[in-house]
């Protein structure tokens, strides 16, 4: 499948797990990118492991090599709107994956995720690696 694809943190896991669903699926892949907010929760799981140093490198590697996207005006009128409708349904889910959703959104890529929870954000393409 190819395209153009925004990476969750779980993608990003697997694939430094050589899982071979996500390194098939990114070999095919036109573009792909990654969050900013993404970066943040790799960085705070580095700190909290037994292996900070060499995760936090891993993470500066990968950064270095990565399209990154920041947050916006247009990101956080994204997350408003998409919180507001998560909201309206009764379908809360982590503050971190609206942001997500949200960049997703904006940049009109599908987000490739392992959570379930992100199918409830209408309007954002998703495929589950």
């Amino acid at each position: 499948m190819s395209g153009r694809f925004l990476l969750d943190t779980n993608i990003v896991i697997a694939l430094w797990a050589n899982d071979v669903t996500v390194t098939s699926q990114l070999a095919v892949a036109s573009e792909v990118f990654v969050p900013i907010i993404v970066l943040g929760e790799l960085y705070y799981g580095a700190r909290k492991s037994a292996w900070s140093a060499q995760n936090l490198a891993r993470i500066d590697e990968f950064a270095a090599r990565s399209s990154i996207l920041l947050c916006d005006l247009l990101t956080a009128q994204q997350y408003g709107a998409i919180k507001h409708g998560l909201r309206a349904k009764g379908r809360p889910i982590p503050e971190n994956d609206i942001w997500i959703a949200a960049v997703a959104i904006q940049y009109g890529l599908t987000l490739a995720s392992r959570d379930d929870h992100f199918s409830y954000v209408d309007g954002l393409p998703i495929v589950k690696w």
